[in-house]
């Protein structure tokens, strides 16, 4: 079994004899394989601003248009922040060589919040278009409960 990319589209290759729920199954497992190695190739602040603008465009409209975005590495509590008044969004090194579905998700929130301040209904329902919304959440609070037990264990 593998995945690739090839001409803009994602090929998995996967043996026909497999039940349709074994086949669903692992072709997600192979997609989240393959967004985690492409993760893997870290951005420079450049790309990280150039996905900032297409994910703008494809599913805010184009309307969320920050001034800079960046990686840093002064935040351990949060993965990402947005200043909308100055239209900075900054990102969280420890989301490097997360699946990128997870990375264009911080993204993507912090865009929403140039366009919505705060985490009311109009700023989630912009999210709403983000067809793996829920998926990303989900990774980020496993890595948050994983953390969870080491931190107790240590005080």
């Amino acid at each position: 079994m593998s995945a690739y990319r090839e001409d803009g589209r994602t090929v998995v290759l996967i043996p026909d004899r497999m039940s349709a729920a074994e086949e669903k199954r692992w072709v997600e497992r192979m997609l989240d394989r393959l967004d985690a190695r492409e993760s893997r190739q870290i951005r420079g602040d450049d790309e990280l601003a150039a996905r900032a603008c297409e994910l703008s465009r494809k599913y805010l409209g184009g309307r969320a248009k920050p001034r800079s975005v960046r990686w840093v590495t002064n935040q351990n509590t949060r993965w990402g922040s947005c200043t909308p008044s100055e239209g900075t969004i900054r990102l969280s090194h420890r989301l490097q060589g997360m699946p990128e579905y997870v990375v264009d998700y911080v993204l993507l929130h912090e865009l929403a919040h140039l366009l919505e301040p705060d985490h009311g209904s109009r700023f989630w329902a912009l999210l709403e278009a983000y067809p793996r919304t829920e998926r990303a959440r989900g990774y980020l609070e496993g890595v948050v409960a994983a953390r969870l037990p080491a931190q107790r264990e240590s005080h």
